[in-house]
């Protein structure tokens, strides 16, 4: 489908339920920052409802500036050595079954901040035994040492995404570089062979069919585990445009090629996001039960 309007799938509204407002609170309450609305994720409603949330490590201003996030960029505060004790509070009061960390970009560190992953892991597994970790990293710049400081804190699931095909890297994530995630994917397999890796793809930047299924391939040939696909929508005039929206049917049909091509789990989906379902694929149900 053409962009223009947005069509019906797309539209989401919001839910103020009582659980939404006390994640809401805890969050705030404890200086702490959640991808979810730092990144204005459509499914904050339902996730909060649900009483679920992805933290944001290392606050809220990033040092790249991809074409496609709403994250700020500039220059960041320095590191917080608490933050990882206070996201490990939070966890236990929510009650989380399966928490999911994420973090902006640091590159103004030398390690790209791994040791707050590998710190805010250690700090959930002493005060929340038994809650299964995922963490979606950055590249690092290609530092396979960071890379180790958080695989050695054995997060259950190691993310990192791929964002879009080759082709487009230039002008969705100037910054990064397509071969590079992939290695790292494919090193963090090599460094914890039993834990999970997953990867995700936003799509309408202007790909083509073809070039997706080949990034599918690119992925299990690095022994990536889960796969997420989920519709771009434009934070702002500031940002890349939408090149198309994707149907539903055709968000099935990519979650049939990457089942067909040995994914063990694919969320697909016109508002999927990296930690959509993220429980389920975890191997839990709603935390919230």
């Amino acid at each position: 489908m053409t962009r223009g309007r947005r069509p019906p799938w797309l539209r989401v509204r919001m839910q103020h339920t009582p659980d939404y407002r006390r994640i809401k609170q805890l969050v705030h309450g404890r200086s702490l920052h959640t991808v979810c609305e730092e990144a204005g994720c459509p499914n904050i409603g339902e996730c909060w409802g649900r009483g679920t949330a992805t933290f944001l490590l290392m606050g809220d201003i990033c040092t790249r500036s991809c074409g496609f996030c709403k994250i700020k960029t500039g220059r960041p505060a320095p590191l917080d050595p608490d933050e990882p004790r206070r996201v490990a509070e939070t966890v236990r009061t929510m009650g989380l079954r399966h928490a999911v960390l994420t973090s902006v970009n640091r590159d103004d560190q030398p390690d790209g901040g791994a040791w707050v992953f590998a710190e805010t892991i250690r700090w959930i597994r002493k005060l929340v035994p038994g809650c299964t970790i995922e963490v979606l990293i950055p590249d690092f710049r290609g530092d396979w040492e960071a890379l180790r400081t958080v695989m050695e804190a054995r997060p259950e699931i190691l993310n990192h995404n791929v964002e879009t095909v080759p082709r487009l890297y230039r002008t969705v994530r100037p910054q990064a570089k397509y071969p590079r995630s992939l290695e790292l994917l494919r090193r963090a397999k090599e460094m914890a062979p039993d834990g999970l890796t997953k990867s995700g793809i936003m799509v309408g930047l202007g790909e083509e069919w073809d070039e997706l299924l080949q990034v599918m391939d690119d992925l299990r040939a690095n022994g990536v585990d889960i796969l997420t696909i989920g519709q771009y929508l434009q934070p702002s005039r500031f940002h890349l445009p939408i090149a198309r929206y994707y149907t539903p049917a055709e968000f099935e049909e990519l979650r049939q090629e990457a089942i067909a091509r040995g994914f063990r789990w694919v969320e697909s989906g016109p508002l999927v996001r990296s930690s959509y379902h993220a429980e389920q694929a975890a191997g839990h149900e709603n935390p919230m039960g």
